[in-house]
């Protein structure tokens, strides 16, 4: 930029009890604060919401895609391991992926047991390991050995959804998409750009609001800012520089100084 579940990013595991109640709370916090803002139109909406992009730029100038590629085959191949995974250890074994399996066909007849073996400490080893096979075959059969530059081809491959064909897009094609994953999907509740939970709806309301240009990059940032600050469970928002764009303000540690002991620094360990 981690039982038999999907290995994809998008399809993760049903949340746990403690993880619901967390979600309900700030839902409930999140009522309670829009209820106490003044109505915003949606020229007002846009406009903050570029500006935050704007300054989490500032915040986060190394924002970027912490996935180690250099072709989109690696880059698509990563974002599928990546699943419950940290970055972090993915890039530790991505090496001895890319240089085993360095085209779609070598994916495709790849040995199952040898190709489990080296992806097991990204964990959900066998269900990843059949959506890389699949992967691979996929592309042989219908686009050369090539990883396609559509979304909508994209989204036809195995264990790949629009999230990890908006990554493809964004960081190997300079093609601009919105890549909505845990993160993007929490700041956007937060920041008041969005009330949906269904991550295509989340990605269209960002649409609607950020210029087209941007999409990639604010994915990025957000990621970052989510990782670094904004946490699920207690964001540091006494060390937010976008807190007073924020309606969500308040709902961790408003201190400067409790909330800089929640800031981190390594966002490829940080999920």
């Amino acid at each position: 930029m981690p039982a038999t579940v999907d290995p994809s990013p998008e399809t993760p595991g049903p949340p746990t009890r403690q993880a619901q109640t967390r979600q309900a709370q700030t839902r409930q916090a999140q009522t309670r604060q829009a209820q106490a803002q003044p109505s915003e139109t949606p020229l007002a909406r846009t406009r903050r919401a570029r500006r935050i992009v704007r300054i989490l730029g500032e915040v986060h100038p190394d924002a970027r895609i912490a996935l180690n590629f250099t072709t989109p085959l690696e880059l698509i191949v990563a974002t599928v391991l990546s699943a419950q995974c940290t970055d972090k250890k993915v890039n530790e074994v991505t090496p001895t992926v890319f240089a085993r399996y360095p085209s779609a066909a070598a994916y495709a007849g790849a040995d199952r047991a040898e190709l489990e073996t080296i992806l097991r400490p990204t964990g959900f080893f066998r269900a990843k390991a059949n959506s890389v096979i699949g992967l691979g075959a996929a592309l042989v059969d219908r686009f050369g050995g090539e990883v396609p530059r559509t979304l909508e081809e994209l989204v036809t491959l195995p264990g790949v959804g629009r999230k990890t064909a908006n990554v493809v897009l964004g960081h190997a094609f300079d093609t601009p998409g919105i890549t909505v994953d845990t993160h993007v999907g929490r700041l956007s509740r937060r920041f008041g750009l969005t009330t949906q939970d269904d991550p295509v709806k989340v990605e269209a309301d960002l649409a609607a609001l950020i210029e087209r240009k941007d999409w990639t990059i604010a994915s990025d940032r957000m990621i970052f800012h989510g990782r670094r600050i904004c946490h699920a469970r207690r964001p540091a928002c006494g060390a937010c520089a976008v807190a007073k764009l924020c309606p969500s303000y308040g709902t961790g540690p408003t201190s400067e100084i409790e909330a800089a002991k929640l800031v981190r620094g390594d966002v490829e360990a940080a999920r």
